[in-house]
């Protein structure tokens, strides 16, 4: 696992469009699919990596909390399958129904879609306001699978708190820590 920190992509940045598929329901999902949400998560985690689960229950939480509010949630995983099995389809949908995901968990074969999001670790935050316009990048909270430090989803609470109210996200963020996605060889960015 390599330690790896998210490209803390220029806030302000277009929502990239993506049309992939849920591993549960099999739906093509894209931008369009939250067109009438005033706010969109996307989610860059996988099933293998000690980062997302220390944080799972917590993912499974802000599913259900925000569930009623404008807001869309999308999870991709882009790993590379071949090398990573336990991220397959396969093992990705079994994760979203034993947690009990509330949102579309999307697998990201060609890679193109983490590659234009750049995201770099699982796992990866990006908030996009109504406009779609990146707002928030970076950490769900302080804490770490060693730290001791209690999983809360402050810091990425804060920030969908403050689209949802029509409130300006604070500029100090702090990149999200994990493990590094896994390229399928030659497909790495540059």
């Amino acid at each position: 696992m390599a330690l790896t920190a998210s490209t803390m992509l220029a806030l302000g940045t277009k929502a990239p469009d993506f049309h992939l598929p849920d591993v549960v329901s099999g739906e093509t999902i894209s931008l369009a699919t939250f067109a009438d949400k005033k706010a969109l998560l996307v989610m860059f985690i996988c099933q293998h990596c000690p980062f997302v689960k220390h944080i799972k229950t917590e993912l499974v939480q802000l599913g259900k909390d925000y569930q009623a509010e404008s807001i869309g949630i999308v999870a991709i995983s882009a790993n590379d399958v071949a090398n990573y099995p336990n991220d397959a389809p396969d093992k990705l949908k079994e994760m979203a129904l034993e947690l009990g995901f509330t949102f579309p968990f999307c697998y990201d074969e060609s890679q193109e879609t983490a590659k234009a999001y750049t995201a770099a670790c699982t796992p990866d935050f990006f908030l996009f306001d109504r406009d779609r316009k990146l707002v928030y990048r970076g950490q769900l909270d302080e804490s770490r699978p060693s730290n001791g430090i209690p999983v809360t989803g402050k810091d990425l609470r804060s920030a969908i708190d403050a689209v949802l109210s029509d409130k300006p996200v604070t500029q100090d963020q702090k990149p999200s820590i994990g493990c590094n996605i896994k390229w399928k060889p030659g497909n790495e960015p540059s």
